[in-house]
């Protein structure tokens, strides 16, 4: 059964299955691929985690984020399952893979990868020619990022998920692989945690040069601490572009917003 669970994800690069017709997203990020690739006529439901697409809106929900509605999903009889492996608990994906619907499973690491898995649903889809040019737009567009924000040394930033417990993104989350587009460097991306909790007392002992947090109470606690380069420097600025927390195409423009907040010069 597990073999079923791969399967689609191996056969979509080699593009050698046919177009399916009923697709049900169990991520947000899913979803709003699906919509970039204008097949948002493919989708029966979608799981719910937070403010939908205009052209989702009237879907059924399969649930919400890791709690999965697995009796309301098999009544819309989907041919295709997109998963985020984070949005179903562990035991529901056992149950999904006994289940035998062919499912794509996504969780890039990197904007590369993101773009790959963009193609690959495109296919899945029937829409090759329709993801073939939307992902040649964003390997330019990220090609165009790279070229302008690369550094020799890159700028050390501590990324604030959030401040109670302390938590940041590891090496292996897609925003440290955003960071870099941005010739920026995670200051812990030495840890393979997608969101580890660090101390206060770490974050002061790899002295960031740069702090992001999407909240400016957060940024302005740092302030009790003047030894850091980034508090001394008045390097703490505010994050305000949710698109980093959705690993679809937009991403990339969100990437763009974050490399001019680290290097407005540029």
């Amino acid at each position: 059964m597990r073999a079923v669970w791969l399967t689609v994800l191996l056969l979509a690069f080699s593009g050698s299955t046919s177009a399916v017709e009923r697709v049900v997203s169990l991520a947000p990020s899913l979803s709003e691929i699906v919509v970039e690739l204008g097949s948002a006529d493919l989708l029966v439901g979608v799981l719910d985690a937070g403010e939908r697409p205009a052209e989702l809106k009237h879907l059924p929900s399969v649930g919400r984020y890791g709690q999965l509605d697995i009796e309301r999903l098999l009544s819309l009889q989907p041919d295709l399952l997109l998963l985020w492996p984070g949005s179903v608990s562990p035991a529901q994906r056992d149950q999904l893979q006994r289940l035998n619907i062919p499912t794509f499973v996504a969780e890039p690491h990197t904007l590369d990868q993101l773009t790959q898995q963009i193609e690959a649903i495109a296919s899945q889809l029937g829409r090759r020619e329709r993801g073939a040019a939307l992902t040649a737009d964003l390997r330019q567009r990220l090609t165009q990022l790279r070229q302008r924000y690369r550094r020799d040394q890159p700028v050390r930033v501590f990324y604030q998920v959030w401040d109670r417990p302390l938590y940041t993104v590891g090496g292996g989350q897609i925003i440290s692989d955003a960071l870099e587009v941005c010739g920026a460097r995670n200051a812990f991306a030495d840890l393979t945690l997608p969101a580890p909790q660090v101390s206060v007392e770490a974050v002061l002992q790899r002295n960031p040069e740069l702090i992001l947090a999407s909240d400016q109470a957060q940024l302005d606690a740092w302030k009790a601490w003047p030894q850091v380069t980034a508090v001394a420097q008045g390097q703490l600025r505010l994050v305000t572009d949710k698109g980093l927390e959705r690993p679809s195409g937009q991403m990339i423009e969100a990437t763009a917003k974050l490399c001019q907040l680290i290097a407005p010069d540029r």
